[in-house]
């Protein structure tokens, strides 16, 4: 078996669904702003959240799959109505924002047996997914998997997404993994295959229902039928 099994969290581990328009959201949150002393109209709010979001993302030019930290917009949102957040408020901002954002969340089946069972084999685990940290840690701790990692990385830490390989690079020289004796788990052909490969690391596919229309993937491994209890299955 391998020695470090890095994962992509969502579409991999965990099933989720988001609607950052659903009907209500803007509202609630112009609500909170305005309860914390920033008055907003739903619309107003929800019109700089965008232009805030897209700013920071347009000055990104250090890679060509950027991303950004959302707390930054949380907090200049707040600023621009007079009020200093502190990181406390920005944090429950951000935690409030997925919560109404949020259709559902849930481990898929076999995910918490697989990760015990990699731990219990003495396998290193880490995370590795495009996503805001602000968001995933609080949610791998309600699904009760935050403490299966041994490292958790989002695409916000850096501000760079899979595929770039600066964002593989970056857990692999904090930890100093061996890449020929790791293996990446993802179900986007693309961020989490072509990203593995491009830094030479084995990979295993797992279709999942948050996977693209695809029929076949360069992947060392695939598993279609979105079984995860076949990671283990798979050895170098």
């Amino acid at each position: 078996m391998y020695e470090n099994y890095i994962f992509d969290l969502y579409g991999t581990l965990v099933d989720i669904d988001t609607n950052e328009a659903r009907r209500g959201l803007w509202q609630k949150f112009a609500l909170f702003y305005s309860y914390n002393g920033a008055m907003y109209k739903p619309t107003e709010l929800k019109k700089s959240y965008l232009a805030e979001a897209k700013k920071e993302m347009d000055s990104n030019t250090k890679t060509k799959y950027p991303d950004i930290d959302v707390k930054r917009v949380f907090k200049r949102l707040f600023a621009y109505k007079g009020i200093e957040a502190k990181e406390e408020l920005i944090e429950q901002t951000a935690k409030l924002f997925r919560l109404l954002s949020l259709n559902y969340i849930r481990l898929y089946p076999g995910a918490l047996d697989l990760l015990e069972n990699l731990k219990a084999k003495g396998k290193k685990v880490y995370m590795l997914s495009n996503g805001q940290r602000c968001y995933t840690v609080p949610e791998l701790k309600y699904l009760g998997i935050h403490d299966y990692f041994d490292g958790l990385y989002s695409s916000s830490d850096i501000e760079i997404c899979k595929p770039d390989p600066a964002f593989f690079q970056h857990l692999i020289k904090e930890h100093n993994i061996y890449i020929s004796r790791s293996v990446f788990i993802g179900n986007d052909d693309l961020a989490d295959v072509e990203g593995a490969k491009g830094i030479g690391m084995d990979s295993i596919y797992i279709h999942s229902n948050l996977s693209r229309d695809i029929t076949e993937v360069d992947s060392t491994y695939e598993i279609w039928d979105g079984d995860l209890s076949k990671v283990l299955e798979f050895k170098r």
